[in-house]
Formats: C-alpha cells, structure tokens, sequence
C-alpha cells in the first residue's frame, strides 16, 4: 500500500499573505538583533581604544545597515542616522 500524498489546500490569499509576513517578521527580528550585537561589539572596541579592533567593527557595521537596508528591514535614511551616530562616538572618544 502507497501512502496517499496530501493535497495542498487552497487557502484565501490573506491568510496566505499572514503567513508569510510572519515569517518575515521573525527574519528582521533575527536581523536586528544581530545588528544590534554589531552595535555593542562596536561600542566596547571604541571604549577599549584599540584601533584595528575598532575599525574592523566599524566596517562589520556599515555592512550590516547596508545589507539590512538592501534586504529592506531599515530604511535608508535609518542606517545613515545610525552610522554617523557610531563615527560619531568614535570622535568624541577620540
């Protein structure tokens, strides 16, 4: 005996659209958090006042808002604000 497939059922174009905007959802919910651990890791290097580490978190920040910005989880103007703010605290470590 073969084991019967099970049909898709047709569901109503909102619920279809609830769902995957739920899953969306849980995506940038992901991604910011990671961003935002981007961000801490940025902090604690410029408090610590090594160079090289602070450059390179600050290159992994700027990546991170620019992906987040292509994947359309910030708005452009958002990561702009975001990434002056971390240069920003860089200089008045200075």
């Amino acid at each position: 005996m073969a084991e019967e497939k099970k049909k898709k059922t047709k569901r109503p174009t909102a619920l279809k659209r609830d769902i995957t905007n739920e899953k969306r959802r849980m995506i940038n919910k992901s991604f910011k958090s990671n961003v935002r651990t981007t961000i801490n890791n940025y902090e604690a290097a410029v408090k610590s006042g090594e160079k090289e580490a602070v450059q390179t978190k600050l290159d992994a920040l700027y990546s991170a808002f620019d992906r987040g910005v292509k994947k359309g989880v910030f708005k452009r103007n958002k990561a702009s604000r975001m990434k002056a703010r971390a240069v920003k605290k860089l200089q008045a470590q200075g």
